[in-house]
């Protein structure tokens, strides 16, 4: 297990200069995980702030809540996705609050924890949730899905141009009982292809699949804004183009006013902007960062602030 003091949270100085939180703000951690970002968030707003962090998996949560023990009385902290993040906050009380992050993906955490199966580096049961609530494991995926449907993963969730090789291969080894058998399984049907494991791609997709985490991510987004106060603001932390294109389609959407298409001769929408976009690229980690903390390499942040 990796021990909370050994985290290091991704662009933390650029999140918390584009969050900027106010004394006395109520910020929300949707991905609170060993809970650095949200650590330094609550430390700006002050002693009368507050902190409400979200995780599904429950071995961060108890992790984030040692870590924040001195500011316990700030702090409201509750096991569940981000996705369901409107119902939390209404249950706890809240109406708004001033400041939202997102930081999303995989932890070091989980990928370093053993059991979780996250990871090729250690020969371990295929499972991937990122919540033991969860009824779908990556064992059940390669072990039960037709052909066709683990193709499909593993090219629109892994961006994998090989997906259909890969697939006949994983079908045809079935059944598939750890994760060091099906990085080898991958590895057979396309080959070694430089420094990248080729089963990386793979793993990435079946992760995405087993928690959904696309369709959450655009299940929440809207929650956010939503839940923000005006001039509050949204931080997003995406670490491959998938999820960056969602956040960034979004922002897009929401910080314009007619989103009629070209060929319209008049509006028809009534859409009405709800948000300023601040970062108009995203915000990458300096080369200082990612020689100190490699894992931020293909980090990207994006921040709104509502109207």
């Amino acid at each position: 297990m990796v021990l909370a003091n050994s985290h290091v949270p991704v662009l933390l100085k650029e999140v918390v200069e584009f969050a900027q939180p106010k004394p006395g703000d109520v910020i929300l951690d949707g991905t609170l995980g060993l809970a650095g970002h949200a650590k330094a968030l609550l430390m700006e707003a002050g002693p009368h702030g507050r902190l409400i962090g979200l995780d599904a998996d429950p071995a961060a949560l108890a992790l984030a809540r040692d870590g924040l023990e001195q500011l316990s009385d700030s702090v409201l902290l509750v096991e569940a996705n981000f996705r369901h993040m409107k119902e939390v906050i209404e249950d706890l009380g809240f109406n708004q609050v001033n400041c939202i992050l997102l930081d999303l993906g995989m932890s070091t955490m989980q990928l370093q924890s053993p059991g979780r199966g996250f990871s090729f580096q250690r020969d371990e049961q295929l499972d991937m949730r990122f919540s033991p609530q969860q009824r779908i494991t990556a064992s059940d995926i390669v072990n039960t899905c037709p052909e066709q449907a683990i193709a499909d993963i593993i090219f629109q969730y892994g961006e994998e141009p090989q997906s259909r090789r890969i697939a006949r291969h994983i079908v045809a080894n079935r059944p598939i009982t750890s994760t060091g058998q099906l990085a080898g399984i991958v590895a057979s049907a396309i080959g070694r292809r430089g420094r990248v494991h080729p089963a990386t791609r793979v793993f990435q997709a079946l992760r995405i699949a087993v928690n959904d985490e696309l369709v959450a991510l655009k299940d929440t987004l809207p929650q956010a804004v939503e839940l923000l106060s005006p001039g509050g603001r949204l931080a997003v932390i995406s670490f491959h183009s998938l999820e960056d294109r969602i956040v960034k389609e979004y922002f897009s959407v929401e910080s314009r006013g007619c989103v009629c298409p070209p060929e319209a001769p008049f509006c028809i929408c009534d859409h009405v902007a709800t948000l300023r976009v601040l970062t108009r690229r995203p915000v990458r980690p300096t080369p200082d960062e990612i020689s100190k903390n490699p894992a931020s390499r293909s980090a990207r942040l994006r921040v709104a602030i509502k109207i």
